[in-house]
């Protein structure tokens, strides 16, 4: 190969293809290497270079970047790095020539086939089992008209969901290749069409390393971040280079089409380099003491604010820049809508670990202007204690509502001096969120994600079975708010299953009738089980995947998802972007309403509070039911056109084990109140839009045991069914 070499330049950073001179420019940082070596490789898996460059720091280094420019090269190329430099632990530096690195700034990875997570952390040369990197340039794809969709949080439905997951099982109808890949998503965009979900969040897509866990165990979460810029190899169905990259953007063009957007579950609390006696893959490589926060009194060991090992020093300057240029990344080059923060407090915690009240880079990305229009969603805690629900920084972040998933899941369970907390945040959380002008669909409302049961297994199990990960069942969270219903695990009784789903109906309905973005795991829609594991990172098998054969099997509860979501999507009341003005009896958790505050309920979109008796909530720390009522004034929803007074429900929530009579708000001549709701009945009774819905006679209503009633007001019809 004749290759022209030139000094090239620090900036961009990676490796970027040039059209004047032709070639590509290499740019990589470290502080304290005393050599960098470029390895040119002519194949994937070939084990030795075809060339080694060795990077003279007179010519090819500017401040702390090693770089360089090389003709005749392009889009295609297989390179890594060595570097060298001083080999002292104690002293945070942990260069190893013998080891070949990752470009932190690689586009697409290539070498899985062969890699060897045990050949980088043992003695002595891996570059026959190490990662490579290849040469991107991602101006050439055909992007057609896309654009990032924008959708406001107020009409956002985000379904998480795991991308090998969702199509693997065989059941799932998806041809062989694709399955578990990003175009086997596509094949399945009708479905979530239909489901009415707005949004997909993906746990993790960028490259991880699927051997970061106790052999025979397979990493399937992806939380063991390689390279932060690539999508992961494995899942794209394509065996070209370029297929990881081009197969997820073709993922995201066909879901943009479909109005979809795409999140993306990003981890940049730690690495899949482990602590001190993890591998030498990239980062640590490079320079240690940058990309992690080491511990003060003993730089040869790492902070584990993560629980994983290690912590990614994201406050750093370089390590920064490196953050926000892959964010942007994903926005500009991938189309990308929005960010999951895994772990988000520890993004907020100094170079030395202790929390900071205005951390650099997330500031960074709250007022980055590439990111202005995406979704930014923090889990606003680490694995150390630092809990932030409530007080993240900024003015964009949403973060996803804690609170809301234990108090709720404590309510249906029937456990007692819950009710205060339950409306707050049924309102939208307003006692974690105070500021005025906070939207309440910052708060992203959720029963459960991946992290813990399934919406099946809650009501399924009171204790974890998390065997099947090898760890004597020490993993996973103990306290999971759970009640089995009576029997652990899969029952035989039909009264057990009855109560059952009407235990997941009434989850579901009370989240879509809340403020606040709902969040729905995969699955759940149709009671998918895995069998009482509620840490199943490891389990890339049936456990965890979606089996497909439950949508018939589950069609009656497939079709009350439905039914809500596309409901609730079309009304008024659930999209306003300011906390409910509450009208009447205020809640022990918020502040009282005064006689100043009183509103005419016939002028702004409000709530009122109620018991088994209106106007009477009972706040008692016994009590297990709740009432409220919802209003819009003004113009009428899609589903409501016939009415002038806007939407009017009636929502009474009975998590106690006997039927209770509810006083139902008397309603203007020529109105009556039509059930929506009732997670007593059974399919199809159970939900009934508003014009095929039952008209209710009389001044009460039954609410049977651990059941929900929706009631919505309308101009009278001729159906009648009497409840008082």
């Amino acid at each position: 190969m004749n290759l022209k070499i030139l000094p090239g330049h620090s900036f961009p950073i990676g490796a970027t293809v040039c059209k004047t001179p032709k070639g590509v420019n290499f740019s990589i940082y470290s502080k304290n290497a005393t050599a960098i070596e470029l390895l040119l490789f002519d194949k994937p898996l070939a084990a030795k270079p075809e060339r080694v460059i060795l990077l003279d720091p007179k010519q090819h280094k500017t401040h702390h970047y090693w770089h360089i420019f090389i003709s005749e090269i392009g889009a295609g190329q297989i390179y890594a790095y060595r570097v060298y430099g001083p080999l002292n632990p104690e002293k945070g530096h942990r260069f190893d020539g013998t080891k070949v690195l990752l470009d932190p700034y690689a586009r697409v990875v290539v070498g899985q086939e062969k890699y060897s997570r045990e050949a980088a952390m043992g003695d002595g040369d891996n570059c026959a089992y190490a990662l490579k990197a290849v040469v991107a340039d991602p101006t050439t794809y055909d992007w057609e008209d896309d654009q990032p969709l924008e959708t406001p949080y107020a009409i956002t439905v985000i379904y998480e969901m795991h991308i090998g997951g969702f199509t693997r099982n065989p059941n799932s109808g998806v041809t062989p290749e694709k399955r578990g890949t990003f175009a086997g998503l596509i094949e399945k965009i009708p479905y979530l069409q239909e489901l009415g979900i707005t949004a997909v969040e993906l746990l993790p897509v960028q490259q991880f390393d699927e051997q970061d866990v106790r052999e025979p165990l397979i990493n399937y979460w992806g939380y063991s971040p390689i390279a932060f810029f690539a999508p992961h190899h494995s899942y794209s169905s394509r065996q070209d280079v370029f297929g990881p990259m081009n197969e997820f953007r073709d993922m995201v063009k066909a879901l943009h089409k479909a109005g979809i957007e795409v999140i993306l579950d990003v981890v940049f609390n730690h690495t899949a380099e482990g602590n001190e006696k993890g591998p030498t893959v990239s980062f640590r490589g490079l320079e240690n003491s940058t990309y992690y926060i080491l511990e003060a009194d003993d730089s040869n060991l790492y902070t584990n604010y993560s629980g994983c090992g290690n912590t990614f020093n994201t406050n750093n300057p370089f390590v920064h820049r490196l953050i926000v240029d892959c964010l942007a990344y994903w926005v500009r080059e991938m189309h990308v809508d929005g960010f999951r923060f895994d772990l988000a407090s520890v993004m907020s915690r100094s170079v030395t670990g202790d929390p900071l009240e205005d951390p650099p880079v997330l500031w960074a990305i709250e007022s980055d202007p590439i990111l202005a229009g995406t979704k930014i969603i923090a889990e606003a805690w680490d694995a150390a204690g630092l809990y932030q629900v409530g007080s993240f920084i900024g003015d964009r972040f949403a973060e996803w509502n804690g609170h809301y998933r234990d108090d709720v899941r404590q309510f249906v369970k029937s456990d007692a001096k819950i009710i205060d907390k339950l409306a707050a945040r049924i309102m939208g959380s307003p006692d974690i969120y105070p500021q005025p002008d906070r939207e309440p669909n910052h708060s992203i409302n959720f029963i459960t994600c991946h992290d813990g049961f399934t919406l099946n297994d809650l009501v399924s199990y009171n204790e974890k079975h998390n065997e099947a990960n090898c760890e004597d069942n020490r993993d996973g969270a103990n306290d999971n708010f759970s009640w089995n219903c009576g029997i652990e695990g899969v029952a035989n009784s039909q009264e057990i299953e009855l109560l059952r789903l009407r235990q997941i109906k009434n989850f579901f309905t009370i989240l879509f009738f809340s403020q606040g973005t709902p969040m729905i795991l995969m699955g759940d829609e149709v009671r998918r089980t895995q069998l009482g594991n509620n840490n199943g990172y490891c389990q890339n098998n049936e456990l965890s995947w979606f089996d497909w054969s439950q949508i018939d099997k589950q069609a009656d509860l497939l079709r009350f998802v439905k039914g809500i979501i596309n409901f609730t999507q079309e009304l008024e009341i659930m999209r306003v972007d300011r906390v409910l003005e509450t009208v009447g009896a205020g809640t022990p958790e918020l502040s009282l309403v005064t006689e100043e505050q009183k509103v005419n309920p016939s002028e702004v979109p409000n709530i009122s509070w109620h018991g088994v008796r209106l106007g009477e909530p009972d706040w008692w720390e016994d009590s297990r039911s709740l009432a409220f009522s919802l209003r819009y004034p003004g113009q009428p929803s899609a589903i409501s056109q016939e009415q002038k007074g806007g939407e009017y429900f009636h929502i009474m929530l009975n998590a106690y084990w006997k039927p209770l009579m509810f006083e139902l708000p008397p309603l203007e001549k020529g109105k009556s109140w039509y059930l929506i709701i009732n997670t007593a009945f059974s399919s199809p009774r159970d939900f009934n839009n508003l014009d095929a819905a039952i008209e209710v006679i009389g001044i009460r209503y039954r609410v049977e045991p651990r059941s929900v009633v929706v009631l919505m007001a309308k101009l009278g019809g001729s159906v009648v069914n009497c409840f008082s």
